[in-house]
């Protein structure tokens, strides 16, 4: 059994999946559009900072004018002017006061205030016109003589909190406007890019083996010479893998006739031969030819596994190929008693790929678990429920640099058999085209020994 992978210092792969188009749009756009509304809110509050300080400005001014002859009306009335005289507010107007005024000799001595006014005179100079005191904004106005001065402050808080009203309903309507153009964004980015994401999965299904080209209906203008070059791709593609097919096929003849023909010489130059040093060597010849025979058996089937035969849009089921398969080796193998198939899936499954191309595949596990397994011990082949098919055979325990070791090209374990250590590269190249995958195992589960291959498809949609 083997333990967890070693972590290794590398980040992991979705550190650099790439980025969605859309969403970065979105992101942009919606970032962006947020920044000018409250541009423009802040632009909008600075002018009507000013507007407000003009609109205030204006009624303190008004304010200090029309209280001018009415002071000087009533200071005309009194008599004693020596104590401040405390305006009281009527008793019908309730509320806040939101100005207070204060009249003062030209010595700065407080004559007249209102009700929510100091009697300590405003920190302000005795000059007509606007001065900024310690609580607020004051409007100075005088008599003409420049005896009397009228003074009428409004509160900085007001001010503050009034610009502060003003902001917020600037503000609160972009509150709203924002996540609505949000979703106007998101709907007008996903419709625009519609087009796009078909194309994408358009191309994304050829990785497959569907060479079949890509319908043009409903790709925009700036899309089309994008579908143009992958159209003209996967034809050029389709060539090529016609053109290898058809020279594979051509050399598995051109090849196989001449060292037959080579072998049959050499089996009758055997026979005809008496015992001695020459029939030895005539031998020697004989088996160089057969296992040259299978060598080009392998190097053609790697061939045509390099040519992509395994890639196609057909189907084929793979009860009637193991049983094809099954059958062949039960007639015609030496070891045709150790072979045990079992089926326990229910009805056809259905793969992508070529009869052929599987076929291959499982004869090559088949020979190799026959040929490297032990020989008292049967070669297991099972087709599960779930559509996957194992292999298995005795043997001893591989470790796992050698499960990885046997994967490649030309390479065999520890074995004596005879073989080209190309039967699981050939398998393995083949199921790939097929969206396949090869599993190996070693020891077979619940075993302390033996040697398993499973081929898993991906699940049928």
């Amino acid at each position: 059994m083997t333990g967890p992978a070693p972590q290794s210092g590398k980040p992991h792969a979705s550190a650099f999946r790439p980025k969605s188009l859309a969403g970065q749009l979105m992101l942009w756009i919606t970032v962006i559009t947020t920044c000018l509304w409250l541009v423009a809110v802040g632009f909008g509050a600075l002018v009507m900072q000013d507007e407000f300080g003009e609109i205030f400005d204006s009624a303190l001014q008004e304010t200090a004018e029309r209280l001018v002859p009415l002071v000087i009306d009533d200071l005309n009335r009194r008599d004693d002017l020596n104590a401040p005289r405390r305006i009281e507010r009527s008793p019908a107007q309730p509320g806040e006061e939101y100005l207070t005024y204060q009249v003062r000799d030209r010595a700065g001595r407080v004559l007249l205030h209102s009700h929510t006014a100091s009697a300590e005179p405003f920190d302000v100079p005795l000059r007509v016109g606007f001065r900024d005191g310690a609580r607020g904004r004051v409007y100075t106005a005088a008599t003409a003589d420049g005896s009397i001065f009228v003074q009428v402050e409004d509160s900085a808080e007001e001010r503050r909190e009034a610009m502060l009203e003003g902001a917020l309903a600037l503000l609160l309507p972009v509150l709203l406007i924002v996540p609505v153009t949000v979703l106007a964004v998101w709907f007008v980015v996903r419709r625009v890019l519609r087009p796009v994401e078909t194309l994408r999965a358009a191309i994304g299904e050829k990785d497959g083996g569907n060479l079949a080209a890509i319908a043009a209906a409903g790709l925009p203008q700036e899309l089309q010479p994008i579908l143009r070059s992958v159209n003209l791709l996967l034809a050029r593609l389709r060539a090529a893998l016609a053109a290898e097919r058809e020279f594979t096929a051509n050399s598995a003849h051109e090849l196989r006739t001449p060292i037959a023909g080579a072998l049959a010489q050499t089996q009758l130059l055997t026979a005809e031969l008496k015992d001695g040093p020459t029939r030895a060597r005539a031998r020697q010849i004989e088996a160089s030819l057969q296992k040259l025979t299978k060598l080009t058996e392998k190097l053609l089937q790697l061939a045509r596994a390099e040519a992509g035969i395994g890639v196609s849009d057909t189907t084929f089921d793979l009860v009637d190929v193991l049983g094809v398969v099954v059958t062949d080796f039960q007639r015609a193998s030496d070891a045709a008693s150790r072979i045990r198939f079992r089926n326990d899936l229910a009805g056809p499954a259905l793969r992508e790929g070529t009869a052929d191309a599987f076929a291959i595949v499982l004869r090559n596990l088949v020979e190799n678990a026959l040929l490297h397994g032990r020989a008292d011990e049967p070669v297991e082949i099972h087709l599960t429920e779930t559509g996957i098919v194992s292999i298995r055979n005795g043997a001893p325990v591989l470790s796992e640099a050698e499960l990885g070791a046997v994967r490649k090209r030309f390479s065999r374990g520890r074995t004596l058999a005879a073989g080209s250590g190309l039967g699981l590269s050939i398998a393995e190249r083949l199921l790939a085209q097929m969206r396949a995958s090869l599993v190996l195992t070693s020891p077979i589960a619940g075993r302390v020994d033996g040697f398993q291959a499973d081929i898993v498809f991906p699940a049928a949609h």
